[in-house]
């Protein structure tokens, strides 16, 4: 087991230095710089050159990598050139209202993947097994985006329950702990239900293939041949094994919500990572950026990880591939 972790930890060190190289190079080779952000500001050409040489763009890119390099070996994501405040403080900030929206959105998912794919599995072939995989099919083949904003329209417009953007209100200072508690809970249903409705659809078709696939084991059969009632047949001794996959699925999902929050966090004017890398983005900001995306990069090939070593530890054949 040592050794396999080894061989994970080694190649997924590698894999973040290789994205780390190809996301700078790929971003300087981009034309302009963030020195245009000051064109409104009427700046001349002098002053513009002095705006470059403060921030190192004047210097040859091998430089700027290498100094990128030496950054990141001193544990630092470098200096926001937008916000004029460290990276690694911006993401601080940001990052708690991501792990909320994710943890929401991952409640969802696996809460109705689980209910409605064992209620399809149980009625195979009927009425509603045939409506929760059409149900299915459609919410996952619409983008997250279209979600959210019919999730508004019904919710915050045509039957006005819920807020539609923001993280609090603005008297939620006011507010006592259990008021400002459900006001948090109220911004953060729609943005949840909008990023896990998109993700429950394939979540579903999975539990309910594996589900179907451990109902005709033998030991099923053995089960159901001792008289046992079909409730407990399916909940305590199919089920148990049905989700012993969905251990390295959520291994994986996690990290994709948090990347995938992006549009999710735009339509809703959420104050996480998503909407951060967005305005990052709109100001050509290098640092924030890089350092954004070497984030991501981190908690996918993290998330990667523990879904090999979860399985590893299922199944000892792994370690030996």
């Amino acid at each position: 087991m040592a050794r396999f972790l080894l061989r994970r930890l080694t190649a997924s060190l590698l894999l973040l230095v290789l994205v780390a190289t190809g996301i700078f190079f790929l971003l300087h080779a981009a034309p302009g710089d963030p020195t245009e952000l000051f064109e409104g500001q009427r700046i001349n050409r002098e002053q513009r050159e002095h705006l470059r040489h403060l921030y190192g763009l004047d210097r040859p890119l091998s430089e700027q990598y290498l100094r990128w390099l030496a950054t990141l070996a001193r544990g630092e994501l470098g200096l926001s050139l937008s916000q004029q405040r460290p990276v690694t403080t911006i993401l601080a900030e940001a990052l708690p209202a991501t792990l909320l929206l994710a943890t929401g959105a991952i409640l969802v998912e696996f809460g109705a993947a689980l209910l409605l794919g064992i209620a399809a599995a149980r009625r195979r072939g009927g009425i509603a097994d045939q409506m929760i995989r059409a149900g299915s099919l459609i919410f996952y083949s619409q983008p997250p985006f279209w979600i959210a904003l019919m999730l508004v329209l019904l919710f915050a417009s045509v039957w006005p329950v819920l807020p539609a953007s923001h993280m609090r209100s603005v008297d939620a200072a006011a507010m006592s702990p259990a008021g400002r508690t459900w006001d948090l809970l109220k911004h953060l249903l729609l943005p949840s239900l909008s990023l896990g409705l998109y993700n429950a659809g394939a979540t579903l078709r999975f539990v309910r293939g594996s589900l179907l696939e451990v109902m005709g084991m033998d030991y099923i059969r053995a089960a159901r041949a001792r008289g046992l009632s079909e409730r407990r047949v399916v909940w305590v001794h199919g089920l148990r094994n049905a989700l012993t996959p969905l251990i390295q699925l959520f291994s994986l999902t996690f990290p994709a919500l948090l990347n995938g929050a992006l549009l999710t966090e735009i339509v809703f004017a959420w104050p996480g990572i998503g909407r951060v890398t967005y305005q990052a983005v709109l100001s050509r900001d290098y640092p924030l950026i890089l350092g954004l995306t070497l984030f991501s990069a981190f908690v996918v090939v993290l998330g990667n990880l523990a879904a090999d070593l979860a399985q590893a530890a299922a199944d000892p054949r792994v370690r030996h591939a």
